[in-house]
């Protein structure tokens, strides 16, 4: 294990994924960070049984703001995000381990508030591959769901800003490096409570596609839909991972555009409620 660096994990009605979830952490981190959404089931209860550091955040619909403050809140070099849904690995953890042993040194001298070309050149914050598994028992390599690189450790005196809008991405001082070792993902394990979800986020992603003035109609919708099944299903060979591939590039077609019709819909209603002034 490593005291230099902090896990944080965000949760929010985490009582099945939260223990085994501290417990990979631990084969990287002593300090695991959790940060709770105002849960309602047994997440925090369970929490304190492998102990962690709990730290409780408003609730929302989705984990930029409580991403943010666990950042925040860490108090060691190096920061890395797990998803309660997400697993550590022992090769991700010796690989984490390799790169803070290495970088740290010539990290710790160095000045963030004074913007060099050797700073950009320093390797602070790493993409980590993910492996997607559907429903626990079917990895989904094809269709656009492998490597799935996502952020998830850096060099917390490099970050410059990690914004709270759904989906943001976070600004360093520095250059981005890949790993090689995965996070295993078990995501979409429950349909129905996939589909619930995706309504709350592609709701709030019209939001701001409606503050943005976008464009929406029945045109964009088909554009959308048949665009994203193209690309999952066909050019990314989604079929190859056999139904499972099949239902996740429909799935994806339909969130996609599901988010238009959100848009449309509240366009309709801003201008009844224009007209309704005239």
């Amino acid at each position: 294990m490593n005291s230099s660096i902090t896990v944080v994990i965000h949760t929010r009605n985490e009582e099945k994924n939260i223990k085994e979830s501290v417990q990979s952490a631990k084969i990287l981190a002593n300090t695991i960070l959790i940060v709770d959404m105002e849960s309602t089931d047994k997440t925090v209860t369970f929490a304190k049984e492998v102990d962690t550091t709990i730290k409780t955040f408003p609730f929302s619909h989705y984990v930029e703001p409580a991403r943010a403050f666990g950042i925040q809140s860490a108090k060691t070099d190096w920061v890395f995000i797990l998803d309660a849904d997400e697993r550590m690995t022992k090769e991700l953890a010796d690989e984490i381990k390799t790169v803070i042993s290495r970088q740290s040194s010539d990290i710790g001298k160095t000045d963030f508030n004074k913007p060099t070309t050797e700073n950009r050149q320093l390797k602070t914050y790493y993409k980590v591959p993910r492996k997607n598994i559907f429903g626990k028992n079917k990895w989904l390599k094809h269709g656009g769901w492998w490597p799935d690189y996502q952020i998830r450790l850096f060099y917390k005196s490099a970050l410059i800003d990690w914004p709270k809008q759904i989906h943001s991405t976070p600004k360093f001082t520095g250059s981005e490096r890949k790993l090689k070792n995965p996070i295993i993902h078990y995501f979409h394990g429950d349909l129905k409570s996939m589909v619930d979800k995706t309504l709350i986020f592609e709701d709030i992603e019209s939001d701001l596609l409606y503050k943005a003035h976008k464009k929406t109609g029945t045109v964009i919708f088909l554009r959308k839909f048949l665009g994203e099944l193209y690309r999952r299903l066909i050019k990314h060979r989604g079929f190859l991972d056999g139904t499972v591939g099949i239902i996740e590039s429909i799935y994806q077609a339909y969130s996609k555009t599901i988010t238009y019709i959100f848009l449309y819909e509240k366009q309709q209603s801003d201008d009844s409620k224009k007209s309704s002034t005239l």
